[in-house]
């Protein structure tokens, strides 16, 4: 059954507050580019930080947007917690140019597990080229996310 755009409203709040509140994501300059149910979209933009030696974007910085935009998305189906169980990612080129996007989207929702797949591209003056693809594995919590502690009290 699909949510109506009121329906995911209150979800989508309430996660896009939770990752505003991660260390991890402000640390690394990512932001929530697109939430709807299934659905996950994160960028981050480049800076000297997120680079290695050669200049392209560090392979931490692609699989860090795998990681969390694949449980996020899987997030979005059912509105419970969630924890990476695994993913497996390919490089398929190197991340270079101006920002690093990650779309993540549900394959398979599950009640315990569900698989999400990602694709990751770089951009350059507005073109995008893939640099890497992912599958993963999400955890399903039993508890359903907006029943626990508000956004603003993740505790360190």
């Amino acid at each position: 059954m699909q949510q109506s755009d009121t329906d995911f409203a209150p979800l989508g709040s309430y996660l896009r507050a939770r990752l505003a509140d991660q260390g991890f994501m402000a640390h690394m300059g990512a932001e929530v580019d697109e939430l709807s149910p299934g659905v996950c979209v994160m960028a981050v933009n480049r800076r000297p930080e997120l680079l290695q030696q050669n200049g392209f974007f560090h392979g931490g910085v692609t699989a860090f947007l795998v990681d969390n935009a694949t449980t996020v998305a899987a997030a979005t189906v059912r509105g419970q917690g969630v924890l990476t169980a695994e993913f497996k990612l390919n490089l398929l080129a190197p991340a270079t140019g101006t920002r690093l996007i990650c779309r993540a989207r549900v394959v398979k929702p599950g009640r315990q597990v569900s698989v999400v797949a990602a694709d990751v591209f770089s951009v350059t003056e507005g073109v995008e080229k893939h640099t890497a693809t992912a599958l993963a594995s999400i955890a399903m919590l039993g508890d359903k996310l907006m029943e626990k502690e508000p956004p603003g009290r993740l505790s360190a």
